[in-house]
């Protein structure tokens, strides 16, 4: 697969999601407390992304 998300522990011990593609990190999370709050932001990224305005903040 040439894209996923990853659940990972960061140094100070919190869960973080990246998103991969191609092992490419396209994004990562704030830190969260528990692994089902960071399951919980990949159900809301899933949900709602397709559907996100793009606000272009450069012009």
């Amino acid at each position: 697969m040439a894209h996923k998300f990853e659940i990972y522990k960061d140094k100070a011990g919190e869960f973080r999601v990246r998103f991969k593609y191609n092992s490419e990190v396209m994004f990562s999370t704030e830190g969260y407390a528990s692994k089902a709050s960071a399951k919980s932001a990949i159900e809301s990224i899933k949900k709602n992304g397709p559907d996100a305005p793009v606000d272009d903040t450069t012009d």
